[in-house]
């Protein structure tokens, strides 16, 4: 059986604002999480959102809360490049911010992976690479926003 979500942590040298701006803004958000270019965001619950992902595709999504500059959140489908997220096609990421020192916490759930219809090994592999990618993004995401001038 799969686990059901995937939980990432990092402390971020940088003050929560610039945080929630590399994480939220089209062009931040296209250069450490998709192929470099802009991506596509409705910032807004029930928005639609969209990462060019180099080899993956285009991803969209659909935006579930933003609670500037703490949560931010969406869904994302684990089916075929451009499939619209749905009903047992997609999982959760959630972003929480927090203060830590001089910087901030961000931690990242993705859960769902469990109710995903689709064969248990193809739930497991998914579940796996997102978690290898959350490790390498999550890390690209801290050196962006460190080394952003302030």
């Amino acid at each position: 059986m799969v686990a059901d979500s995937i939980e990432r942590e990092i402390v971020i040298a940088a003050p929560a604002d610039r945080v929630w701006e590399v994480l939220t803004r089209a062009e931040f958000l296209g250069a450490w999480f998709g192929s470099g270019g802009p991506a596509e965001i409705d910032l807004r619950p029930g928005g639609r959102m969209v990462f060019d992902h180099g080899v993956h595709g285009a991803l969209p999504a659909r935006i579930e809360r933003v609670e500037r500059p703490r949560v931010f959140s969406y869904r994302w489908s684990q089916g075929a490049a451009g499939e619209e997220p749905g009903e047992g096609n997609a999982t959760l990421v959630e972003f929480i911010l927090s203060p830590d020192g001089e910087g901030t916490r961000l931690r990242m759930v993705e859960s769902g992976f469990a109710d995903l219809v689709m064969p248990e090994e193809d739930r497991r592999a998914r579940y796996e690479q997102n978690g290898a990618g959350w490790t390498r993004k999550l890390a690209e995401f801290q050196q962006h926003t460190e080394q952003l001038p302030v």
